[in-house]
């Protein structure tokens, strides 16, 4: 890998130089807070799309805070003495993140992008210039070792990743370090790997920068760099899942067949996790011709791992090429190239059988259960974030499921969780409604179809009475024999715990 072409980084060996200059971007308020009541919701926002001329508009002036927005936001070279007002210039030289233009202005080396933590803490991302947005539709850079920020991806999986507290996390394809970081709150230990050094270095720069532990980081691919010996409790990677004909981009291309590099992350994780530890990946895979894409993903679970995989997005052969040929700009430069292109990306599929590729989440769950849990599932609807609790009780609720029969659950008591609401659909004036809707409000925002014993069995679980007492007094009050109602009920009990519409109680 060559990053000749790419800016020298600044030096991640002098964390007395990022800790004053943290302390400097603080007292000017350069902060996710800070930034949004500068320039307003429009342009802040326009930023994340990688739109500046918005902010360029609104940074005018000559504040300590404007200063910052067009030097690292905006890369645009400002008067040193502007920046001897606000920063300690000639320490950031020293150490690299500024350089001298001209006769007397400086400018940016890296770009460092205020991003407010879970609990409102203020971290800085550093990434190369021109590319604090990361993921698809965005950045049109062709340089093989160019370090991406934080894009939609990058979020997603901070915010599905399971926050209890661990001794020893593992974040595969760090990037720009946003996952070691957030790993930083609640692991004693955590390492880092990338393929790319220059991802490590910048690793190394966003967590001296935002006041984080440092990493212990390591160059390799996937596993690579991990001793035999070493297990963790967590283990997260947004890794390089798009799926092309060749490797030409590190951040985004696996240089695998197919789907192969995810498939192989996951295969390998069980091994790594410790028991009850959990592995979380971003993830793409092929939906191939004559092939169940949820048997394809099943096979990928390793032995003694419980799963929970859910597709979020499919998009055909032609829409997933588009997609990623932009996120490159090859749309941009000669067409007869960029045809070649598009054209070698639909003989990949062909030769593969591909009709489509799914996007999604993996967890798994280092079990020691003799019947592991597999579940996958296609959710395309809106849900909350943060899922990292949602996440942690849905592998609950498996072990909750696992060890009560039907004559346990029936024994049980219940409650309806919260935000749960009942939607009945029916011709007006019906005396039934047609069927009736649970929904929840909360986490992955589920809805189920219940019959009115299920709808009348939820809407009266308070935790006071046994599931079996419930079904008895609804036996007596529709006039049906309670046997046959006990032996019929458990299976939609199961289901409406399975989804989180009801929670055990004790």
């Amino acid at each position: 890998m060559s990053n000749s072409s790419l800016p020298t980084l600044p030096a991640s060996d002098r964390p007395e130089v990022a800790a004053r200059l943290r302390d400097a971007l603080l007292g000017a308020a350069f902060t996710a807070d800070g930034l949004l009541e500068l320039l307003g919701a429009p342009a802040y926002a326009a930023l994340a799309r990688s739109e500046t001329v918005p902010a360029l508009r609104a940074t005018r002036g000559d504040t300590p805070l404007e200063t910052l927005v067009r030097l690292f936001l905006l890369q645009q070279p400002v008067p040193h003495a502007r920046v001897e007002d606000v920063l300690p210039v000639a320490e950031c030289v020293e150490g690299g993140w500024l350089v001298s233009v001209g006769a007397d202005e400086v400018a940016a080396t890296v770009d460092v992008r205020p991003y407010g933590g879970p609990d409102g803490e203020d971290w800085f991302i550093v990434s190369d210039l021109g590319c604090a947005v990361g993921g698809a539709g965005g950045i049109g850079s062709r340089e093989e070792g160019v370090v991406l920020g934080v894009g939609g991806a990058s979020t997603t999986l901070a915010g599905i990743t399971v926050r209890t507290p661990v001794s020893a996390a593992l974040d595969l394809g760090t990037g720009s370090g946003i996952q070691a970081l957030h790993a930083a709150r609640h692991a004693t230990r955590v390492t880092a790997t990338d393929v790319n050094p220059r991802a490590l270095h910048i690793t190394a720069l966003t967590l001296a920068l935002s006041g984080a532990p440092a990493a212990d980081l390591r160059e390799g691919s996937l596993f690579e760099p991990v001793r035999d010996d070493e297990t963790y409790e967590l283990i997260v990677s947004n890794p390089p899942f798009v799926i092309s004909p060749g490797a030409r981009l590190t951040y985004r291309d696996g240089g695998m067949g197919g789907d192969d590099l995810c498939r192989s992350l996951v295969q390998e994780a069980g091994e790594r996790l410790r028991e009850g530890g959990f592995a979380q990946f971003l993830a793409n895979w092929q939906h191939v011709e004559g092939e169940d894409w949820q048997d394809r993903l099943r096979s990928w679970v390793p032995r003694g791992c419980d799963a929970w995989i859910v597709q979020r997005e499919v998009q055909d052969v032609t829409q997933y090429a588009e997609l990623w040929l932009r996120d490159a700009g090859d749309h941009q430069g000669d067409t007869a190239a960029y045809e070649a292109l598009y054209d070698a990306w639909l003989d990949e599929f062909e030769a593969r059988k591909v009709r489509a590729v799914g996007f999604g989440w993996i967890t798994l769950r280092r079990t020691d259960s003799d019947a592991p849990s597999i579940t996958v599932e296609e959710w395309p609807h809106p849900v909350e974030q943060p899922l990292g609790d949602t996440v942690r009780v849905h592998f609950d609720r498996v072990d909750y499921l696992r060890a009560h029969d039907d004559a346990a659950l029936l024994a049980a008591h219940f409650k309806l969780a919260d935000e749960v609401i009942q939607e009945q659909v029916g011709l007006p004036g019906a005396e039934d409604p047609e069927h009736v809707v649970l929904r929840q409000h909360r986490g992955m925002r589920r809805a189920t179809k219940v019959d009115t014993v299920g709808a009348g069995f939820a809407g009266v679980c308070d935790g006071t009475l046994s599931a079996g007492r419930i079904l008895d007094a609804i036996a007596q009050l529709v006039g049906e024999d309670p046997v046959l109602l006990r032996d019929r009920t458990p299976a939609q009990i199961r289901l409406l715990v399975e989804q989180g519409f009801l929670e055990p109680v004790g």
